[in-house]
């Protein structure tokens, strides 16, 4: 690992909701003081946060509040979606002026988009935004993947601090986080969760598991442990939530997923499992089944 200040455990954090699909903002509040109990920062509004559904407003409220409720406890990543870039500029503004510590961008996905036109997108946003700038390489939703040789020229440009990325390639992996080692101020975050405790072997910075919603003490004990090199212990834990993430993930589409990530969430009084539209929540036949899986686990 480098010397990035960028580092450790990140949850993509889930957007809790009324049923009125307004921001839940007490469920903000006790989810990140959950975190912050457990030494674990939020990523909002990525993908497990339904960011592409979040009003302006509604995420600068989410923004403010979790900024609040954190009171520097944790750092605070702030998601960025959408596809007219002076928008996202004045949003990743706000965000930052709020107290937002790091703005996660996702390409703009309406357009397939040339690996130079990646590349300047970044660079520009990059330039045109005043808060520190991560990449954020998700394939299964943008269909487009950021070029290995596009991530390491943009590496160069002093304000952008790092990369998350969620593609399912373990190459590609691997070639991400050789640019660090040449980077010591460029993260690498690995968003694939299942792949965890082998990307901080291969000396990535830090992960971003949609499972640590639900126990982010387990994802903080891999980290952990993967910085003390006790990997006997960092893969034990892999295994474990890899178990836990098929309560909510087996047999499901993401955005199915996601609702049933809220149910297991609901069991620890975190939040309700109400979604934003277009997605909606399991039947209750579905929510009750996944409550008793936890119970007997």
């Amino acid at each position: 690992m480098n010397n990035s200040k960028y580092q450790g455990v990140v949850v993509p954090m889930v957007t809790p909701v009324t049923q009125d699909g307004r921001l839940d903002t007490e469920a903000v509040k006790k989810i990140i003081n959950f975190f912050a109990e457990h030494k674990v920062a939020p990523l909002l509004m990525g993908t497990t946060g339904e960011g592409n559904s979040v009003s302006q407003a509604d995420g600068q409220l989410l923004v403010d509040t979790a900024v609040k409720a954190a009171n520097g406890r944790i750092l605070i990543y702030a998601g960025l979606t959408g596809n007219c870039f002076i928008e996202q500029v004045q949003q990743a503004e706000v965000y930052s002026a709020l107290g937002a510590d790091v703005i996660v961008a996702t390409l703009p996905t309406y357009y397939a988009l040339t690996a130079e036109q990646m590349y300047e997108y970044y660079k520009t946003l990059a330039d045109s935004i005043t808060g520190p700038l991560m990449l954020y390489n998700i394939l299964a939703t943008t269909h487009m993947s950021i070029p290995v040789d596009v991530i390491k020229r943009l590496a160069d440009h002093p304000n952008i601090v790092g990369l998350k990325d969620s593609e399912r390639d373990l190459e590609r992996m691997a070639q991400c986080i050789e640019i660090t080692k040449t980077h010591d101020d460029f993260a690498y975050f690995c968003g694939w969760a299942a792949q965890s405790a082998h990307s901080l072997e291969l000396g990535g910075n830090g992960i971003v598991p949609s499972t640590g919603n639900f126990v982010p003490d387990m994802f903080q004990q891999l980290f952990d442990a993967a910085m003390q090199g006790d990997w006997a212990t960092a893969n034990r834990l892999q295994d474990e939530t890899n178990e836990i993430a098929k309560i909510y993930q087996k047999d499901r589409t993401l955005g199915q997923s996601l609702s049933a990530l809220k149910v297991m969430m609901q069991t620890k009084g975190l939040c309700e499992p109400w979604m934003l539209m277009p997605l909606t929540r399991l039947s209750a036949e579905e929510e009750q089944a996944i409550v008793c899986q936890i119970r007997n686990e």
